[in-house]
């Protein structure tokens, strides 16, 4: 799974939002708005994380245990599957 390109995350008077660029536009009309967490997520998938990445990445990072990280990564992976987000 990969971010499908034109989608740009951008820091908004503090607060973490994911716009579309270009022809993203055409096919996505708003932003999504993301808590820190989300936004570590969406830089590690920016750089190509697979999904052990994604968790570690979570892990690592906030005092979570490996099987919270995965249930939180499925729930962020669905709302960028219905946003039209991602590749498979």
């Amino acid at each position: 799974m990969k971010l499908k390109e034109g989608f740009m995350l951008r820091q908004v008077a503090g607060s973490w939002v994911v716009v579309p660029a270009g022809r993203a536009c055409v096919d996505f009309d708003g932003m999504i708005s993301l808590n820190d967490s989300g936004a570590l997520l969406w830089r590690t998938l920016e750089q190509g994380g697979g999904r052990a990445e994604l968790i570690s990445a979570l892990t690592d990072t906030y005092e979570v245990d490996p099987v919270q990280a995965e249930q939180d990564l499925d729930e962020f992976l669905e709302i960028l599957r219905q946003a039209n987000c991602l590749t498979e």
